[in-house]
Protein backbone atom coordinates (compact mmCIF):
# COMPACT_ATOMS: atom_id res chain seq x y z
CA UNK A 1 0.00 0.00 0.00
CA UNK A 2 2.96 2.67 1.17
CA UNK A 3 4.30 1.75 -2.33
CA UNK A 4 1.66 2.62 -4.44
CA UNK A 5 1.00 6.01 -2.54
CA UNK A 6 4.22 6.43 -3.54
CA UNK A 7 4.20 5.65 -7.21
CA UNK A 8 1.09 7.73 -7.05
CA UNK A 9 2.63 10.75 -5.70
CA UNK A 10 5.65 10.14 -7.86
CA UNK A 11 3.35 10.75 -10.92
CA UNK A 12 1.39 13.84 -9.48
CA UNK A 13 5.41 15.06 -9.00
CA UNK A 14 6.40 14.61 -12.30
CA UNK A 15 3.26 16.09 -14.00
CA UNK A 16 2.94 19.38 -11.52
CA UNK A 17 6.64 20.14 -12.28
CA UNK A 18 6.44 21.60 -15.73
CA UNK A 19 3.78 23.70 -14.62
CA UNK A 20 6.12 25.38 -11.56
CA UNK A 21 8.94 25.23 -13.52
CA UNK A 22 7.33 27.20 -16.46
CA UNK A 23 6.00 30.12 -14.25
CA UNK A 24 9.21 30.15 -12.22
CA UNK A 25 10.98 30.83 -15.40
CA UNK A 26 8.85 33.26 -16.59
CA UNK A 27 10.63 36.27 -14.52
CA UNK A 28 9.20 38.98 -16.86
CA UNK A 29 8.73 42.56 -15.51
CA UNK A 30 5.85 44.03 -16.71
CA UNK A 31 5.59 47.85 -18.10
CA UNK A 32 2.77 49.53 -19.53
CA UNK A 33 3.23 51.40 -23.16
CA UNK A 34 0.82 53.54 -24.25
CA UNK A 35 1.33 54.32 -28.11
CA UNK A 36 -0.21 57.73 -29.24
CA UNK A 37 -2.11 55.46 -32.28
CA UNK A 38 -2.00 51.36 -33.07
CA UNK A 39 -0.33 51.49 -36.87
CA UNK A 40 2.12 50.70 -39.18
CA UNK A 41 4.03 53.78 -39.36
CA UNK A 42 5.27 52.05 -35.86
CA UNK A 43 6.56 48.95 -37.40
CA UNK A 44 9.64 48.68 -36.09
CA UNK A 45 7.74 48.57 -32.08
CA UNK A 46 5.65 45.81 -33.24
CA UNK A 47 8.52 43.77 -34.98
CA UNK A 48 10.58 44.25 -31.59
CA UNK A 49 6.98 42.68 -29.76
CA UNK A 50 6.05 39.76 -32.59
CA UNK A 51 10.23 38.79 -32.48
CA UNK A 52 10.39 38.19 -28.71
CA UNK A 53 12.95 41.25 -28.84
CA UNK A 54 11.57 42.58 -25.25
CA UNK A 55 11.64 39.30 -23.65
CA UNK A 56 15.08 38.69 -24.93
CA UNK A 57 15.67 41.60 -22.30
CA UNK A 58 13.55 40.69 -19.73
CA UNK A 59 10.32 42.53 -20.11
CA UNK A 60 6.37 41.70 -20.99
CA UNK A 61 5.09 45.11 -22.68
CA UNK A 62 1.10 45.71 -22.15
CA UNK A 63 0.15 47.69 -25.31
CA UNK A 64 -2.10 50.55 -24.37
CA UNK A 65 -3.70 52.73 -27.71
CA UNK A 66 -3.79 55.96 -25.87
CA UNK A 67 -6.08 57.74 -29.13
CA UNK A 68 -3.78 60.85 -28.89
CA UNK A 69 -1.02 62.22 -27.81
CA UNK A 70 -2.57 64.40 -25.15
CA UNK A 71 -4.31 61.38 -23.83
CA UNK A 72 -0.83 59.89 -23.68
CA UNK A 73 0.63 62.82 -21.92
CA UNK A 74 -1.88 62.35 -19.44
CA UNK A 75 -1.74 58.94 -18.42
CA UNK A 76 2.14 59.60 -18.30
CA UNK A 77 2.16 61.80 -15.74
CA UNK A 78 -0.97 60.09 -13.52
CA UNK A 79 1.48 57.13 -13.28
CA UNK A 80 -1.78 55.03 -15.96
CA UNK A 81 1.44 54.16 -17.92
CA UNK A 82 5.30 53.61 -17.83
CA UNK A 83 6.84 54.89 -20.92
CA UNK A 84 4.82 57.05 -23.45
CA UNK A 85 4.81 57.14 -27.13
CA UNK A 86 4.05 60.18 -29.11
CA UNK A 87 5.31 63.32 -30.32
CA UNK A 88 7.79 65.38 -28.60
CA UNK A 89 5.71 68.28 -28.80
CA UNK A 90 3.85 66.93 -25.77
CA UNK A 91 6.85 67.06 -23.71
CA UNK A 92 7.59 70.89 -24.59
CA UNK A 93 4.07 71.81 -23.87
CA UNK A 94 4.23 69.78 -20.15
CA UNK A 95 7.80 71.27 -18.89
CA UNK A 96 6.55 74.72 -20.10
CA UNK A 97 3.65 74.47 -17.54
CA UNK A 98 6.57 74.17 -15.00
CA UNK A 99 5.84 70.41 -13.67
CA UNK A 100 8.69 69.02 -11.96
CA UNK A 101 7.91 65.51 -12.96
CA UNK A 102 8.08 66.71 -16.73
CA UNK A 103 8.34 63.89 -19.81
CA UNK A 104 11.64 63.08 -21.32
CA UNK A 105 12.68 61.97 -24.49
CA UNK A 106 14.78 59.22 -24.47
CA UNK A 107 14.61 57.22 -27.92
CA UNK A 108 13.20 58.86 -30.79
CA UNK A 109 11.42 56.56 -33.27
CA UNK A 110 10.54 58.15 -37.06
CA UNK A 111 11.67 60.90 -38.68
CA UNK A 112 8.80 61.86 -40.87
CA UNK A 113 5.05 62.22 -40.32
CA UNK A 114 3.11 59.12 -41.20
CA UNK A 115 0.17 60.68 -42.06
CA UNK A 116 -1.73 60.38 -45.54
CA UNK A 117 -3.62 63.32 -47.55
CA UNK A 118 -6.96 61.53 -48.14
CA UNK A 119 -9.46 63.31 -51.09
CA UNK A 120 -12.78 61.75 -52.26
CA UNK A 121 -11.88 61.07 -55.74
CA UNK A 122 -8.49 59.61 -57.42
CA UNK A 123 -6.16 62.19 -58.53
CA UNK A 124 -2.93 61.41 -59.88
CA UNK A 125 -2.37 64.81 -60.87
CA UNK A 126 -2.73 66.09 -57.51
CA UNK A 127 -0.93 69.78 -56.71
CA UNK A 128 -1.24 71.65 -53.28
CA UNK A 129 -3.07 74.26 -55.25
CA UNK A 130 -6.08 71.99 -55.58
CA UNK A 131 -6.43 72.52 -52.18
CA UNK A 132 -7.78 76.22 -52.46
CA UNK A 133 -11.14 76.81 -51.22
CA UNK A 134 -11.11 73.17 -49.66
CA UNK A 135 -11.54 72.02 -46.39
CA UNK A 136 -9.20 69.57 -44.36
CA UNK A 137 -10.27 67.65 -41.43
CA UNK A 138 -6.89 67.79 -39.90
CA UNK A 139 -6.70 66.85 -36.42
CA UNK A 140 -6.30 68.39 -32.50
CA UNK A 141 -4.48 71.51 -32.96
CA UNK A 142 -1.24 71.57 -31.24
CA UNK A 143 -0.84 68.26 -32.06
CA UNK A 144 2.01 67.04 -34.44
CA UNK A 145 0.38 65.35 -37.17
CA UNK A 146 -1.91 69.21 -37.51
CA UNK A 147 1.09 71.12 -37.09
CA UNK A 148 3.17 69.51 -39.56
CA UNK A 149 -0.20 69.85 -42.33
CA UNK A 150 0.21 72.75 -41.75
CA UNK A 151 3.96 73.57 -42.27
CA UNK A 152 3.37 71.35 -45.42
CA UNK A 153 0.24 73.66 -46.98
CA UNK A 154 2.40 77.25 -45.80
CA UNK A 155 5.39 75.32 -47.63
CA UNK A 156 3.22 75.12 -50.23
CA UNK A 157 2.22 78.84 -50.63
CA UNK A 158 -1.07 78.05 -49.22
CA UNK A 159 -2.34 80.27 -46.28
CA UNK A 160 -4.46 78.86 -43.82
CA UNK A 161 -7.97 80.36 -43.20
CA UNK A 162 -7.53 81.79 -46.52
CA UNK A 163 -7.03 79.67 -49.28
CA UNK A 164 -7.85 76.44 -47.48
CA UNK A 165 -9.55 75.68 -43.93
CA UNK A 166 -8.29 73.17 -42.01
CA UNK A 167 -10.63 71.82 -39.23
CA UNK A 168 -8.97 71.15 -35.78
CA UNK A 169 -12.02 70.19 -33.95
CA UNK A 170 -12.44 66.44 -34.91
CA UNK A 171 -10.64 63.92 -32.29
CA UNK A 172 -7.43 62.18 -33.77
CA UNK A 173 -9.96 58.77 -33.30
CA UNK A 174 -13.27 60.03 -35.07
CA UNK A 175 -11.23 62.02 -38.28
CA UNK A 176 -11.88 58.56 -40.55
CA UNK A 177 -15.62 58.62 -39.62
CA UNK A 178 -16.62 62.12 -39.82
CA UNK A 179 -14.99 62.63 -43.35
CA UNK A 180 -16.67 58.82 -44.61
CA UNK A 181 -20.22 60.81 -43.12
CA UNK A 182 -19.75 63.85 -45.62
CA UNK A 183 -17.64 66.52 -43.60
CA UNK A 184 -14.29 68.16 -45.33
CA UNK A 185 -12.75 67.75 -48.59
CA UNK A 186 -9.95 66.02 -47.58
CA UNK A 187 -8.67 64.56 -44.59
CA UNK A 188 -5.01 63.18 -43.27
CA UNK A 189 -4.87 60.10 -42.09
CA UNK A 190 -2.31 57.28 -40.69
CA UNK A 191 -2.27 53.59 -42.15
CA UNK A 192 -3.26 51.51 -42.41
CA UNK A 193 -6.81 53.43 -41.88
CA UNK A 194 -5.62 55.40 -44.87
CA UNK A 195 -5.53 52.54 -47.59
CA UNK A 196 -8.10 50.59 -46.08
CA UNK A 197 -10.73 53.52 -47.13
CA UNK A 198 -8.40 53.65 -50.48
CA UNK A 199 -9.21 49.73 -51.24
CA UNK A 200 -13.05 50.11 -50.29
CA UNK A 201 -12.96 53.09 -52.85
CA UNK A 202 -14.40 55.55 -49.65
CA UNK A 203 -11.38 57.28 -50.58
CA UNK A 204 -8.34 57.84 -52.13
CA UNK A 205 -4.43 59.14 -51.09
CA UNK A 206 -3.73 61.59 -53.24
CA UNK A 207 -0.15 63.11 -51.27
CA UNK A 208 2.37 62.14 -48.05
CA UNK A 209 2.42 64.20 -45.65
CA UNK A 210 5.95 62.61 -44.48
CA UNK A 211 7.59 63.00 -48.17
CA UNK A 212 6.47 66.83 -48.29
CA UNK A 213 7.20 67.87 -44.63
CA UNK A 214 10.93 66.24 -44.67
CA UNK A 215 12.73 65.65 -41.73
CA UNK A 216 10.90 65.88 -38.39
CA UNK A 217 11.27 64.15 -34.88
CA UNK A 218 8.44 62.60 -34.96
CA UNK A 219 7.19 60.37 -32.90
CA UNK A 220 9.39 59.62 -29.51
CA UNK A 221 9.67 57.28 -26.19
CA UNK A 222 8.85 59.06 -23.51
CA UNK A 223 8.63 58.72 -19.76
CA UNK A 224 8.79 61.20 -16.26
CA UNK A 225 12.41 62.22 -14.71
CA UNK A 226 10.93 60.08 -11.90
CA UNK A 227 10.44 57.36 -13.51
CA UNK A 228 13.77 57.14 -15.49
CA UNK A 229 15.38 58.10 -12.44
CA UNK A 230 14.38 55.10 -10.39
CA UNK A 231 14.68 52.91 -13.26
CA UNK A 232 17.42 53.23 -15.53
CA UNK A 233 17.56 50.09 -15.96
CA UNK A 234 14.33 49.06 -17.55
CA UNK A 235 14.86 52.40 -19.85
CA UNK A 236 17.62 50.92 -21.35
CA UNK A 237 16.37 47.60 -21.69
CA UNK A 238 13.61 48.88 -23.51
CA UNK A 239 15.63 51.15 -25.37
CA UNK A 240 17.65 47.46 -26.22
CA UNK A 241 14.73 45.86 -27.51
CA UNK A 242 13.53 48.61 -29.86
CA UNK A 243 16.87 48.89 -31.45
CA UNK A 244 16.72 45.15 -32.49
CA UNK A 245 13.04 45.93 -33.93
CA UNK A 246 14.83 48.54 -36.09
CA UNK A 247 17.98 46.78 -37.07
CA UNK A 248 15.68 44.02 -37.88
CA UNK A 249 13.48 46.26 -40.39
CA UNK A 250 16.56 47.62 -41.61
CA UNK A 251 17.59 44.03 -42.60
CA UNK A 252 14.34 43.06 -44.05
CA UNK A 253 11.92 43.16 -46.79
CA UNK A 254 8.86 44.61 -46.78
CA UNK A 255 7.24 41.24 -47.35
CA UNK A 256 8.83 39.76 -44.13
CA UNK A 257 8.08 43.10 -41.84
CA UNK A 258 4.67 42.27 -43.16
CA UNK A 259 4.55 38.80 -42.03
CA UNK A 260 6.19 40.08 -38.80
CA UNK A 261 3.48 42.35 -37.73
CA UNK A 262 0.47 40.84 -38.97
CA UNK A 263 -0.44 39.48 -35.62
CA UNK A 264 -0.83 42.94 -34.81
CA UNK A 265 -2.93 43.81 -37.45
CA UNK A 266 -5.40 41.22 -38.09
CA UNK A 267 -8.03 43.28 -39.73
CA UNK A 268 -5.52 43.87 -42.76
CA UNK A 269 -4.90 41.81 -45.54
CA UNK A 270 -1.32 40.71 -46.41
CA UNK A 271 -0.80 42.63 -49.56
CA UNK A 272 -2.14 45.63 -48.03
CA UNK A 273 0.38 45.22 -45.12
CA UNK A 274 3.26 45.20 -47.78
CA UNK A 275 1.99 47.69 -49.46
CA UNK A 276 1.83 50.46 -46.54
CA UNK A 277 5.60 48.82 -45.19
CA UNK A 278 6.83 50.24 -49.01
CA UNK A 279 5.26 53.50 -48.46
CA UNK A 280 7.09 53.82 -45.41
CA UNK A 281 10.26 51.96 -46.01
CA UNK A 282 10.63 54.41 -49.82
CA UNK A 283 10.07 57.57 -47.52
CA UNK A 284 12.58 56.71 -45.13
CA UNK A 285 10.46 56.65 -42.09
CA UNK A 286 12.11 55.42 -40.22
CA UNK A 287 15.33 56.79 -37.24
CA UNK A 288 18.31 54.13 -37.46
CA UNK A 289 20.15 54.89 -34.13
CA UNK A 290 17.18 56.40 -32.07
CA UNK A 291 18.73 60.03 -30.84
CA UNK A 292 17.18 62.42 -31.17
CA UNK A 293 19.21 65.53 -31.80
CA UNK A 294 18.83 69.25 -30.57
CA UNK A 295 18.85 70.79 -34.45
CA UNK A 296 15.81 67.94 -34.58
CA UNK A 297 14.25 69.09 -31.56
CA UNK A 298 14.98 72.68 -32.51
CA UNK A 299 13.18 72.18 -35.90
CA UNK A 300 10.33 70.69 -34.30
CA UNK A 301 9.71 73.29 -32.10
CA UNK A 302 10.06 76.24 -35.15
CA UNK A 303 6.95 73.82 -36.97
CA UNK A 304 5.38 74.68 -33.18
CA UNK A 305 6.35 78.55 -34.13
CA UNK A 306 4.98 78.40 -37.18
CA UNK A 307 1.80 76.79 -35.74
CA UNK A 308 1.33 79.81 -33.18
CA UNK A 309 1.63 76.99 -30.87
CA UNK A 310 4.87 77.95 -28.61
CA UNK A 311 5.49 80.71 -27.30
CA UNK A 312 8.84 79.47 -25.30
CA UNK A 313 11.33 77.10 -26.30
CA UNK A 314 11.87 74.11 -24.08
CA UNK A 315 15.48 73.51 -23.26
CA UNK A 316 17.11 70.35 -24.92
CA UNK A 317 18.96 69.08 -21.96
CA UNK A 318 16.32 69.05 -20.18
CA UNK A 319 13.26 67.17 -22.02
CA UNK A 320 16.11 64.82 -24.21
CA UNK A 321 18.12 62.22 -23.00
CA UNK A 322 20.60 60.30 -24.91
CA UNK A 323 22.24 58.21 -22.72
CA UNK A 324 20.37 55.16 -23.60
CA UNK A 325 20.26 55.72 -27.27
CA UNK A 326 24.02 55.58 -27.22
CA UNK A 327 24.19 53.02 -25.17
CA UNK A 328 21.93 50.68 -27.30
CA UNK A 329 24.60 51.76 -30.04
CA UNK A 330 27.62 50.99 -27.98
CA UNK A 331 27.07 46.95 -27.70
Amino acid sequence: MKSKLITIFLIIFIFILPIFSGCSSNNLETIKLMEVTHSIFYAPQYVALTQGFFEDEGLDVDLIDGKGADKVMTALLSDEADIGFMGPEASVYVYNEGRENFAINFAQLTQKDGSFLVGRNPDEAFTFDKLKGKTIIGGRKGGMPEMTLEYVLKSNGLTIGEDVEVRTDVQFAAMAGSFLGGEGDYVALFEPVATELEMEKRGSIVASIGEEGGYIPYTCYSATKDYIDKNPEIIQKFTNAIYSGMVWVNEHSSEEIAEAIEPQFPDSDKESLITIVDRYKDQDTWKPDLILTEEGLNHMMEIMELAGELDERAPYDKIVNTEFAEKTMKK
